[in-house]
């Protein structure tokens, strides 16, 4: 077993700043690589406290904020264009990122694309759901219709 210090949020593992033990392969060939995560170690202990602050940053500054992103994010439908064919099936799939480029059109600000949680592989057009996690304490279930472009 590895311990490692994750610099992102990775899910089903932790948040940026957690210290967790993960097998030795897992950290050598995916996290390290796509820079998830550091290895442990007394002086990269003190790194956590800059990651955790850095952390907090990038989510929203209070509660409340989180709660009237949440109203205004349940209360409106967004659009996603997609490249369809003629019976609707997408070329391709709709993605979390596609989500949160909606959220930023539609003038509701922006969210972070790792924040967006897809129930299900969207393959053709139609209205859908996804949850948004805007803090700790707060989830949107946000509905969008994707249309073809």
């Amino acid at each position: 077993m590895a311990k490692i210090i994750l610099t992102q949020e990775v899910s089903g593992l932790g948040s940026a700043g957690d210290v967790v033990d993960v097998k030795n392969g897992y950290a050598r060939n995916f996290l390290f690589p796509r820079g998830f995560a550091t290895p442990w170690s007394r002086g990269a202990e003190k790194q956590i406290e800059s990651i955790k602050q850095a952390r907090a940053a990038r989510e929203l500054s209070s509660l409340e904020d989180a709660q009237a992103l949440a109203a205004k994010l349940t209360s409106t439908t967004l659009t996603v264009p997609v490249t369809a064919g003629a019976e609707g099936r997408l070329f391709g799939t709709v993605r979390a990122g596609d989500i949160a480029s909606a959220v930023e059109s539609a003038g509701l600000g922006s969210i972070d694309k790792r924040r967006v949680d897809l129930t299900q592989r969207i393959k053709t057009t139609g209205v859908y759901q996804a949850v948004v996690h805007l803090h700790e304490d707060v989830n949107a279930n946000v509905e969008f219709e994707v249309v073809p472009a």
